[in-house]
């Protein structure tokens, strides 16, 4: 990969991209053509599965390590597609693998009483790698060319990737807004809570006919369970996540992991704002908002 490339991938890899892409790039060699192509899922780590001919196996890890550096996460399937295009090109036939065949198809006839077709030796030159080509060792002049290819497709997966990284992201922007428009409408049913928990509290007292209680005792009581309803903090906290969350999406470089830890803290003071909502009203609006943090949770697993 050349070095040019690799900066130009650092560079362009801004704001949200998706671990979801693809990439294809033909490379014309003499008497050959090769089609390269990458495919990207999501993927906690970095994991490239590689189907290539033998010719450019010495130059996988390499490649490898290359590609690492540029998509940095994701489930990369990268297979090349060789294409003999000239009769220059000699082919025989490999004895050892057609002997090899034979021996265990006449076997497995023997055992499991299945008879041979009659057209079985054409089957034989029809499996693979019994047909081998002579094929000179591989220069550096052609694997400059192949280079040239990887770079097409890795450039055109990245575009890929930020294609798909910027729906991800209206769809992101618009779950933290809904949250946000959620936390604005508990604001007035919190007196109205502590409303409830004094008159829960002053209809509890009225039952205990004919006995005194201490009033200062009953204010103490009150105040010791507003503090501990209080919500104040929790809504603080809260946002300040969903803020911190869209900025980390406005960062130059994609941060997938970064945002599922802010997601984390964000289920957090949802589940506290839960526990303390004791309003039915509350707790309908808390419910919305995990249905909507699910969501984002959901989108998150795909961001790079």
């Amino acid at each position: 990969m050349s070095s040019f490339f690799y900066y130009l991938c650092k560079k362009t890899s801004n704001m949200v991209h998706s671990m979801t892409g693809y990439g294809k790039a033909v490379v014309e060699l003499p008497h050959k053509k090769l089609t390269i192509e990458l495919k990207s899922l999501n993927s906690k780590q970095f994991d490239l599965y590689t189907r290539m001919p033998a010719l450019y196996r010495e130059k996988e890890i390499e490649m490898r390590n290359n590609l690492a550096k540029i998509l940095e996460r994701g489930k990369i399937d990268m297979h090349f597609n060789l294409e003999y295009i000239s009769k220059d090109v000699s082919s025989k036939i490999d004895r050892s693998v057609v002997g090899q065949y034979h021996n265990e198809i006449m076997q497995m006839s023997e055992e499991l009483k299945i008879t041979m077709p009659n057209d079985w030796f054409s089957v034989l030159l029809r499996l693979p790698d019994v047909m081998k080509q002579d094929i000179e060792e591989l220069d550096d002049d052609e694997w400059k060319l192949i280079e040239k290819g990887i770079d097409t497709a890795v450039k055109e997966l990245i575009a890929f990737r930020a294609q798909e990284g910027e729906m991800l992201k209206n769809i992101l922007v618009e779950k933290i807004d809904n949250i946000s428009n959620l936390l604005a409408q508990v604001e007035p049913y919190e007196s109205e809570r502590i409303d409830m928990v004094r008159t829960r509290i002053s209809e509890g007292l009225a039952q205990l006919e004919g006995k005194d209680y201490d009033n200062n005792r009953f204010e103490q009581e009150l105040i010791y369970y507003v503090e501990r309803l209080d919500i104040n903090e929790e809504k603080t906290r809260l946002a300040n996540h969903l803020s911190y969350f869209k900025e980390t999406m406005n960062e130059k470089k994609s941060q997938g992991k970064k945002l599922g830890f802010i997601t984390q803290e964000i289920g957090r003071e949802i589940n506290t704002l839960g526990s303390k909502s004791y309003h039915f009203e509350l707790q309908r609006i808390v419910v919305q908002m995990k249905d909507e943090l699910e969501q984002i949770k959901e989108q998150i697993l795909n961001i790079l």
